[in-house]
Formats: structure tokens, sequence, C-alpha cells
């Protein structure tokens, strides 16, 4: 694959390391600057437990430094599950006879999404199959006008965010004029062989034409953009120093890196088979050792953790670098339908774990002392790309992070929490406010008073 170079990443899984390099590295954490492969792979290299948690109390330090102590929320919209690929993990496969195929019209999508506004939820990670049509971004764009125009009681989807099939140049330019925020496009397996021997039909089989997408969105305009690898198809060391040799070939090219690296753990898909059996697990500790370290190579990007987690794995996670997590997913297309009638009839894309409402993760999020955000300024104020990097570097997009999450925190406790959730998450805020400078603190109260008022949707 163009860019990944894979004897280099398999000298650096063999490097030797000792404990005083590691703590050299560490203390340039602290920095925020971004690590080298080589000293990556030094941390990724480490085992005993009293030098794992000095990794964790640096992943931690990191993140909560650049983004503050909160946790921006989302909830995943399966438009459709109609794919014309054959991966061999995927409970979507075109050769998959278990699944029920679902194809969303606009006004399915709107009624979909009319469902989650109810419920609280701002922002929406829109997820659809690869059809072999060729006019798929015709319906990615109908999709995310769809999700826009939906409105319970004034509120609206403040960001919408796609996980779809690659596009050419001019299909992604139609994309951006839709109004998406990030585009998520996983690799899946970094590892030329096993990408090749798990894509075995379809428009996705071509891992190359997979890893260019990410540059056509680019030259799209498109500055926002996801990353991640499937773990557990290859050795997930490989694919962690493999996600940063793309990282760093990102920002030579354009400037700018990955706005987001999810970290997905495969887990069992019906009808698959290997999905049940994967070649490579990594253990609990494994993974939390690729969370911290990600957080620490990458300080200034977003790290994303799905429902495929339990909630313990979560818990634990949004402490050593994760900034996103997903909420009462859904991984089948129209699977928020109030009917249980409806949804016991549609198979799942994976498995969840987390089955959590946005009220427990809320709830679970204030109690550890994090800020449940719902926060989409930084899009609506051109704060992508470039400009979103200069801020998150040195560590100044907090500042703002901080005022805009308490904002939507507010926001969500008047309008959907129930009385114990509301009693901590004001309690909560009191707590933030004793740590604001007199004049974020005049804000942060006008925008308050504005909301007691009936305001809705502001931020800085």
């Amino acid at each position: 694959m163009k860019c990944i170079d894979e004897a280099k990443i398999n000298s650096l899984l063999k490097i030797a390391v000792t404990q005083a390099e590691i703590d050299q590295i560490l203390e340039k954490t602290k920095q925020l600057k971004r690590l080298s492969l080589e000293e990556s792979a030094k941390l990724l290299s480490v085992t005993d437990k009293k030098t794992l948690d000095k990794i964790y109390d640096a992943a931690s330090y990191v993140k909560n430094t650049v983004y503050g102590k909160r946790v921006v929320l989302f909830i995943p919209l399966y438009v459709s599950n109609i794919c014309s690929n054959t991966c061999l993990y995927c409970g979507f496969a075109a050769n998959n006879k278990l699944t029920v195929r679902k194809h969303l019209s606009p006004k399915e999508i709107k009624e979909q999404t009319e469902i989650l506004l109810k419920r609280g939820h701002k922002r929406i990670l829109m997820v659809a199959g690869e059809p072999a049509s060729k006019n798929n971004v015709d319906y990615y764009v109908d999709a995310v006008k769809a999700i826009y125009e939906a409105e319970y009681k004034g509120g609206k989807i403040k960001r919408v965010n796609v996980n779809a099939a690659p596009l050419s140049i001019e299909d992604f330019k139609k994309l951006k004029d839709a109004g998406i925020g990030t585009y998520q496009l996983f690799q899946e397996t970094y590892h030329d062989a096993t990408y090749r021997k798990l894509h075995v039909s379809g428009a996705k089989a071509d891992p190359d034409n997979r890893l260019d997408a990410i540059d056509r969105a680019f030259a799209a305009g498109i500055d926002d953009v996801g990353i991640g690898p499937l773990l557990g198809l290859y050795d997930h060391r490989f694919e962690i120093l493999a996600s940063l040799m793309h990282v760093e070939y990102l920002e030579k090219k354009h400037g700018v890196g990955p706005h987001t690296i999810s970290v997905p753990r495969i887990e069992p898909a019906p009808g698959s088979q290997y999905a049940s059996n994967p070649e490579y697990p990594l253990t609990d500790e494994e993974f939390k050792k690729l969370v911290a370290v990600l957080r620490l190579s990458v300080p200034y990007t977003g790290i994303i953790m799905s429902t495929r987690e339990s909630a313990e794995m979560r818990d634990t996670l949004v402490n050593l670098g994760v900034s996103q997590i997903s909420a009462e997913s859904k991984v089948t297309p129209g699977g928020y339908e109030e009917s249980d009638e409806h949804n016991k009839h549609l198979d799942r894309q994976f498995s969840l774990s987390d089955m959590r409402s946005l009220e427990e993760i809320a709830q679970s999020l204030l109690s550890q002392g994090f800020i449940p955000s719902f926060c989409a300024a930084c899009y609506r104020k051109n704060r992508t790309g470039e400009h979103f990097m200069d801020l998150a570097k040195p560590g100044e997009i907090k500042y703002m992070c901080d005022i805009n999450a308490l904002i939507t925190l507010k926001e969500y406790l008047e309008d959907f929490a129930k009385p114990e959730v509301k009693e901590k998450g004001y309690a909560l805020i009191e707590e933030y406010k004793k740590n604001l400078d007199e004049n974020s603190l005049k804000l942060l109260e006008k925008f308050f008073k504005n909301i007691d008022n009936g305001v809705r949707d502001e931020y800085v």
C-alpha cells in the first residue's frame, strides 16, 4: 500500500528499549509533542505493570491538557446495509444470506433522526454500505439533508459525520456541499496480504483505492477526516504503527493529520465465522495500552470508541485518551424504531457490548467528573482542518471546548435529564465554574441565562 512501509514497521516491532528511554519519551509527551514512529514503537513494547501505569498517567495528562475533562457523545445512524462487497468479518457482506437488506428512504431517515432528537442526541454519524450503484453519493447527500431537516421541539442535529464508501473527488465535493462534518473511512487493516485475503470481492477489494480516498477527500476540500484499523485482523502493534505512518503521510502531504482515529475491536457478526474466531485477538491490557500510546503519539487527534466495548472498558478508557464515544447504538438500518417487533427481525453488522442509554452514559461520565458534550461549534465556526489543529496542538482548544461543553450539558439537563442526573450535572457545573477566570465565567453565565429564557444552540 502506498505510504505504508511494512518492512520499516516490522523492524520497529523488534526494537530494543531501556527504562531510561521510556522515561525520556514520557517526559517529551508532557510538552504535547508528537512522537516519532520509533518512540511509539518503544512504548508499545512495554509490558511491565509499573511502566504501563506511567504510560497511562501520561495519557490521562495529555488528554486532559488538550481537550479538558469532556467527552463528546454521538450516535451512529445506519441508513443502508445493502453492500456489494464481500468482507469475511462483516455481517453486511454481499454473500451473507442471513441479513435482511434495507435501504432507508429520506422520509424514514428523517423519522429515525426525530426519534434520536427526542432522546437528546445532537451529533450523528451516518453509516452506509457500498451498493454497486454509481450514484451512491446522491443517496448519501439526500440522507444527510434528511437528517438535518429533522426537528423536535425546535431542536435539530448539530453535526452529521459520514462513514461511507470511497468516492471520486467530484462526488466528495457534493458530500462537502451537503454540510458534513468529518468524513470517516477505516482502512480495516494496513497489512496488504491480510487486506487482500479478507476482502474477497467488490470495490473494497482494492486496498489502494481505499487508502487513496482520504487524499481525494482532501482534494475536494474536506479537511476533517477520520481513520482507523479494525483491531483483530492483524497484529495490533503493526496496525497502530501503520496508522501513525498514515498520519505522518497526511501531515506531510496535506499539512494536517486526521481529526479522529477510531479503535474498534472485531466482534462476532451474523453469518461470519471469521468474526467469531479472529486470527489476532488482543487482550484488554493490550487494548488499553494501544489507546494510551495513540493519545501520546498524536495528542491533538480525537480518539473514538464505539459500543463494541463493554461499559467498564469505556469508562476506563475515557481516562486514558478516548475523547468521543457513541451511545445506545443500533447497527441496523431502522434500528431505532420504538417497536421491539421491528428490531428483532434485523441482523446487526456486529455485536455490541455497552447497551446503556444516553442518560445512563451521561450519568456515568458525570460521576467520573467528565462533562458529557454535545458540542459541534468548531464546524460552525469553521475551526476545521489546519485551523483546528493550530488550536488543538498547543492545548488552546480546551478553553472553548469547556465553555461549549458546559452550554450543551445545561441544555441537555434542562430538556431531557431525570432529576438524579440533573442534580449530578449541576453539581459538576458548579465545580467547573470555580476554575473559570472572570471573563469566562461572565460569558458562561450569559449563555446560561439565555438557556433559562428558552434560547438554545449558542456557542463560542
